[in-house]
């Protein structure tokens, strides 16, 4: 019975982690793109949403360590400097987006203010919340994320009940693939790796000391968790889809889950959802913000002035990357995710495996195979296509911006193998 408590308040901590409001904005637009297709779209999205985060929690149930750990059999030094990278990218990107998002439903359309002047704000706000981590922003998550939770849910059984009649065409050519990678946004993958120690450190403050319950508990935390996201983010790509016919076909993610807010709830509706979207966006960009700065001051040997100094740059660069609209804050953030992503997900897969099948060999071998196969996808996104034309099409799958896939998985059987049949 304990345990099943457990299992629920992680479940729910974890759901409330993953539930970045900011994130809210993606599936609608998604499944207003997709059209009929959009079930192949959320099947394609919620394998990087759901399946991917999950994953990664499983990893954290077996190794019962910190993100470091995830890459230590790489070499301590590589595992360093991917969480490096990795916190640099989370800071320059989906920390800024939420003020973004802020300001384009909550703040733009009530007071028409400048976009750096709502991120000025909203970052000296989080950085007072970093710097005295307050207890009331951990209330307002606790009693916010069941409401706008609720909010949501409504608004999805309102769209699904009597949808219009006319859905619009998808514009997709590969469905599947573009929800696939547009999960990628969410940075779900990722924010597992981070939340999942943070589990760990509670589960070993409440004194469970046996490796297999944390590990029972994790895992099935990890599942009520992940099936909330199911839910939410089918429902949200289902409604987009349905109602696509109802608004302009350049409409932007804000503009779209506002309006569909304002259809299912009406004016007053629509304004209290662009609310609780705002503060969830904010209890977001602190928790990512105390995380980056609490990983530098551990680095540190807990100097309480490199937490400072972290906080303080984090929110500059909040500042001015917040500035900008949202859609560019997503469209500059496909390189790097198209070079961490790769890396992660190997990571997250082989950290599941038996120990025999991911020996440091393993590891190593097929991280490098991930890498240097991404680089193709990263390129393409600054040079012209035809310059890489030849090597996309001598990597299967490298038209889908997958092309690291196959040459890892190749590498990863051969490698496992060979390792294998020598201990033989």
């Amino acid at each position: 019975m304990k345990n099943t408590k457990q299992v629920l308040i992680f479940g729910f901590a974890l759901f409330a982690g993953f539930f970045g409001a900011g994130n809210l904005i993606l599936p609608p637009l998604l499944g207003f793109n997709s059209g009929p297709d959009w079930w192949l779209v959320a099947f394609g999205f919620l394998i990087t949403t759901t399946v991917i985060p999950l994953l990664s929690l499983f990893g954290h149930a077996k190794l019962q360590g910190t993100m470091l750990d995830f890459g230590k059999k790489v070499s301590p030094l590589f595992s360093l400097i991917y969480c490096i990278i990795m916190y640099l990218i989370i800071v320059a990107l989906p920390a800024p987006r939420t003020a973004a998002v802020t300001h384009e439903m909550a703040i733009a359309p009530n007071f028409g203010t400048p976009a750096l002047l709502t991120s000025a704000v909203y970052f000296i706000l989080v950085l007072v919340f970093v710097l005295n981590r307050s207890k009331a922003l951990n209330l307002l998550g606790k009693y916010l994320t069941p409401i706008i939770v609720g909010m949501v849910l409504l608004i999805i059984v309102l769209g699904l009940v009597e949808p219009p009649d006319a859905m619009n065409a998808t514009v997709f050519n590969s469905p599947f693939i573009d929800g696939l990678l547009e999960g990628y946004q969410t940075y779900d993958a990722i924010a597992g790796m981070v939340m999942g120690g943070v589990i760990i450190i509670s589960l070993n403050k409440n004194g469970l000391t046996s490796y297999a319950e944390k590990k029972k508990i994790i895992a099935k935390s990890g599942f009520v968790a992940m099936f909330g996201l199911f839910v939410i983010y089918a429902g949200l790509i289902a409604i987009g889809a349905f109602y696509n016919g109802e608004f302009s076909s350049d409409i932007t993610r804000t503009d779209l889950l506002l309006g569909l807010s304002k259809t299912m709830l009406g004016n007053i509706g629509g304004t209290f959802v662009s609310v609780l979207v705002a503060l969830a966006c904010f209890t977001t960009a602190v928790a990512i913000t105390v995380s980056i700065a609490d990983f530098f001051k551990a680095l540190y040997k807990n100097n309480n002035k490199v937490y400072t100094y972290v906080a303080v740059l984090c929110c500059v660069i909040g500042v001015i990357m917040g500035s900008y609209n949202v859609g560019f804050i997503i469209d500059i953030a496909l390189p790097a995710l198209l070079f961490i992503y790769p890396i992660s997900i190997v990571l997250i897969i082989l950290n599941i495996l038996p120990d025999k099948w991911a020996t440091p060999i393993v590891f190593r071998a097929t991280v490098v195979t991930a890498f240097v196969f991404s680089i193709p996808d990263v390129l393409d996104y600054f040079m012209p296509k035809e310059s890489l034309q030849s090597i996309v099409n001598a990597i299967p799958l490298a038209q889908y911006s997958l092309g690291w896939v196959l040459p890892a998985l190749l590498v990863f059987i051969i490698t496992a193998l060979i390792q294998n049949l020598s201990r033989k």
